[in-house]
Formats: structure tokens, sequence, C-alpha cells
């Protein structure tokens, strides 16, 4: 049997608002024979794509298929991106041949736009990575070729799409101050810029993908540095503000070598390899502001598996769901369900619901991936037929749903929903508000923010039901002007724009108005506080603050 190479990667080279304020979840499924699936065994036929390992995400496309990237370790390749329907028949886009990347572990991500995008981490034109998009029929373009310096190099994971349209990525070596990664931008057409620098002492070195929060901050992990050594939370602006939040060490875990997801609550879900009171891995949770809470001990080679090196997906249910790539009943891993909400007297939060094994697949390293039909979807790096890796679904029991891009978006701007069964679909609706829209096929939709529309679920009204969201939309506010513009404190500020009607905060400058009135949805009316500076306007509705293209002045 191959050997599971879990630490490949490093072995070669404002306050937050959400809607939800509650953790809410359902106990775990129960296990059956029949919960897992085998769709496809991995190089049948002597090529790639093979070996799908971490980060490997798993996105699902605007036609109801799944899209990622492998390697190709087990037949010498460079690697492949492929295509995999819900049955398990792949097909390979694009071969990786070196000089346009190789070593193409990453997975891809979808953006709005409709490009699968991700990066290689060694290969292209000065053999450091690169990050390149690719269409759905596989033609790829290379946007980026990482020189090793003060762009870095080695990157593991995926861009992902942000909030401003820009896409948002890590790199594991090089940038501006010594030689520890980066955090870089890069636009649509291939503006590149590097945010910030792992260089100081301690700041560690990222692996794992962005996620970025509904307060507008991206949030990343790095597998070591931190006050332990042993890796940190961080979170940055996408202005470049760093602030490292957690540290990782001894029981509180170590090492974490996936990204974060955002939880219905707030705060932020993980796995950190190694470390915890066994040694075997933690599962953790985090707050905005860096409050670390360990939720549960790997066992270290135990029945609940150890070395968890990919993320966690929570899914319609509330729960977290996950891998381990060692462990279990046979030593390869298992898949397991963590319940973060309040639980039934008498039953445990965490449930193995499935022992991973050579014939099926095996060394699973790769974040799950919640299809809107409910199901799980996932890979392993060995086992199978071949011994090259697998692609298996597991089925929980969770109906279907619809997801969304991007995260947030203002009125009348468009937004792109995946799901099925959309043929005769006919309402689609923002938090209860109804929008115009167009069905493009039976799993593709596409919606406008309509006038008065707030931050919460989508839902589509179909033929079959009415399908949500599995997860809130956000109505970014917009100001359009105030008045009067300049004035002493105390003095009366009409602020005029739209999707006003949720703010929770106003600001003049850095200052903290704390009397305003929402008047309506398009306009605020709020006194000039004590010790308000010259600056401009900002308002919070339920994601990420927003400012005044001018400055109010404030006289004395």
């Amino acid at each position: 049997m191959r050997q599971a190479r879990f630490f490949a990667v490093f072995t070669f080279s404002c306050a937050l608002l959400r809607l939800a304020q509650t953790q809410t979840s359902t106990a775990c499924p129960a296990a059956t024979a029949q919960s897992y699936t085998l769709l496809h065994s991995f190089a049948t036929d002597g090529q790639g794509p093979n070996d799908p390992r971490y980060s490997g995400i798993i996105a699902q496309s605007r036609a109801g298929n799944m899209f990622s990237t492998a390697p190709d370790t087990w037949t010498g390749g460079e690697g492949t991106a492929f295509k995999i329907t819900k049955s398990g028949g792949v097909s390979p886009l694009h071969t990786f041949t070196g000089m346009d990347g190789a070593e193409a572990f990453s997975g891809l991500t979808l953006s709005t736009g409709g490009y699968y995008w991700g990066t290689t981490a060694s290969g292209g034109l000065y053999g450091r990575g690169t990050v390149f998009k690719m269409s759905a029929p596989g033609a790829l373009t290379t946007l980026h070729d990482f020189t090793g310096g003060a762009d870095g190099s080695l990157p593991g994971a995926p861009p992902v799409e942000g909030i401003d349209g820009n896409f948002y990525g890590t790199t594991g070596a090089g940038g501006k101050v010594g030689s520890n990664g980066t955090v870089y931008r890069i636009s649509s057409s291939g503006a590149f810029q590097t945010v910030h620098s792992f260089g100081a002492i301690g700041q560690g070195t990222p692996n794992g993908p962005l996620v970025q929060g509904s307060d507008g901050f991206l949030y990343g992990t790095t597998f070591v540095g931190g006050k332990n050594g042993a890796g940190t939370i961080f979170k940055i602006s996408v202005s470049g503000h760093f602030q490292t939040i957690a540290s990782f060490g001894s029981l509180f875990g170590a090492n974490p070598l996936d990204g974060l997801m955002e939880g219905n609550d707030g705060n932020f879900y993980g796995a950190a390899s190694g470390g915890g009171t066994n040694g075997g891995g933690v599962l953790f949770k985090v707050s905005p502001s860096g409050t670390l809470a360990v939720l549960h001990n790997f066992t270290g080679g135990g029945s609940d598996g150890n070395n968890p090196v990919g993320g966690l997906v929570q899914a319609t249910d509330g729960n977290l769901y996950g891998t381990n790539d060692l462990g279990g009943a046979f030593g390869w891993g298992v898949l397991f369900c963590y319940s973060p909400g309040s639980v039934p007297s008498g039953q445990t939060r965490f449930h193995v619901l499935h022992d991973f094994n050579s014939a099926t697949g095996a060394s699973p390293q790769v974040t799950l991936l919640q299809h809107t039909n409910g199901k799980l979807y996932g890979d392993t790096a060995v086992g199978g037929s071949v011994n090259s890796g697998t692609f298996y679904s597991f089925d929980a029991g969770l109906g279907p749903f619809i997801s969304f891009m991007p995260r947030a978006r203002r009125v009348g701007h468009g937004v792109k929903i995946l799901g099925q069964s959309f043929t005769g679909a006919t309402a689609v609706s923002f938090n209860g508000t109804q929008a115009s829209f167009v069905v493009v096929s039976d799993t593709f939709i596409k919606a406008r923010v309509p006038n008065g529309a707030t931050s919460g679920f989508l839902t589509v009204k179909t033929p079959s039901g009415t399908l949500k969201s599995n997860r809130t939309f956000l109505v970014k506010p917009q100001i359009t002007g105030f008045s009067p513009d300049v004035g002493a404190v105390g003095t009366m500020v009409v602020i005029t724009g739209i999707s006003l009607k949720q703010t929770s905060k106003v600001t003049f400058d850095s200052v903290v108005a704390t009397n305003f009135i929402v008047d309506s949805d398009s306009q605020i009316t709020v006194p000039v506080p004590a010790g308000a500076e010259t600056g401009r306007i900002g308002i919070t509705t339920t994601g990420a603050p927003v400012y005044s293209n001018g400055a109010f002045t404030v006289t004395p």
C-alpha cells in the first residue's frame, strides 16, 4: 500500500455583526453501510488524474458537476484539472506540462464569472508555481508566474473571490521580507500585488485557502510560527492590515494544514493536524477576535482517527463534517461528524460515520464539498482498484438546497445561483423580497438584488418545492451622499443611500456615533459625535462597513 504523504507540501520546499447569534445543529446522522459510495477509482488507464490531496478544493459547477485538480504523483505527471459527474464519470480537462505549472494539488474555486481558479506549487516560467484560471471546457490561462521573490512561491491552495471582485490567496515561501510566504491579491485580468509578507519572526508559513468573513476580513492559518512555533490563525484586511489573532501549541493543537470555514454563528472552525491531549490533532473554533477553543481531541491512532489535514464543512443540518487521513478501524482514516450546537442529554457530539480502507479509498486529505443535492463528496490520495486514489460520495440524509455567488452584492447587481430542479421556477427571493431572475438551465439561475432587499437567506420556488440557501447573502449598503458636509459636534447630519435599513453602526472617521435614527432604507439621521475628527463617514449593516467617498469636516 502506498504511504500517505501528509506533510508533502513542506517536504519539497471591526466588530463582527451577524444574522445568526447562536449555533444550531441537529444530531449527527447514523452511520450505515449504504451511506458511502465509491464513485471512481483514479488512474485505471495509467494516466491522470490521480493522488488528489490537500488542499484539493472541489468546486461545484453551474451544470451540477464537480471540478478539481490532482498532482498525478502515481503516474509521474505534472498534474491534471478534471471534471467529475455526480455518478463518477471523470473527464480530464487540462494536463499540466511543467511550463504552465506542475504539482497541481490546489484544487479549484468557481468564480462569479464562471471560470475555475487554481494554483500550481511549482513549474511555470520561473519554476516557482503559477496562478491560473480555466474555462469549463478546459481552456487554461496562466495569470501569474511566481518568481520566488517578493511575490512569493509554493502556493498550496486556490485563490478565493473576495467581496470586492478580486481574488486572494497565499504562498508558502518567498515574500518581501524573509521567506515564509505571502498573502496576495490578483484581479480577474491578472494584475498581481503582494498584500502581506510573512517575514516577521513567528508569523509562520501559510498553506491552506483563505476565507473572507462576513466582517470583510480574510482569515487563514499558518502551519508553523506563533508563540509556540506550532502555527497561527490570522486575519488581514483587503488593504493589508495584518493581525495574528491566535497561536497553536500543546493542548490547543499544532500545525494546521488547511484553512478555516465561517460557521453560522459567526465563529470560525478548523482542524489542526497534530497536538492536543493525545497528539493526534484537534478540532477547534476561534472567534473573530481570536478566542481559541478545542472542540475535540483525536486519540492518535484510535477509532476516531488522527492527522486531520483537510478542512471542515458545515452542512445544512448545522453539523461539521471532515476527515482524518490516518487511524480508524483500518488505519486509513475516518469520515466524521461533529455537532457544535446543543445536543440531547446522553448523546455525544462526535461520531465516526465511515472508516476508509484500501479497497474503496484511503487517506482522505481534502475538504469535503456539500453539493446542492445534499450529499457530501470527497476524494482520497490512495486506495481504489489500482491504489491511486478514489472519488466518493457520502449520503447523510440531507435534502437539496441552493448556493450562490458572490457572497455580497449591491442592489441592482447580479447574483449567480446554483442548485437543481430550476426548470419552471416561479420565484426568487432575497430574504423575502422578490427578485427578477432568469432560469438559464435546470441547475443555474441568474438573479438581481432587488430594491429593498435585506441580508438573509435566498429562496427559489420550484415546481417540486422551495429551495433555501445554505448561508446568508449580504446586501452591500451604499452611501450616496450626506448633508451638511461640515459642522461641529452635535450637528445633525442626514446620510442618504441604498440598503440602509439594517444599519447597526455609524462612524465619523473612527469615532462611533452612539445615537442615530434609521429614517428609511435610504436615509439615516445622526448627530456628529463627541471626539469626532474630519474624515469619511462609515456605516455597518450585517457585513463589512462601507464608507462615503468624501470626508465630513468637523469644525471647532
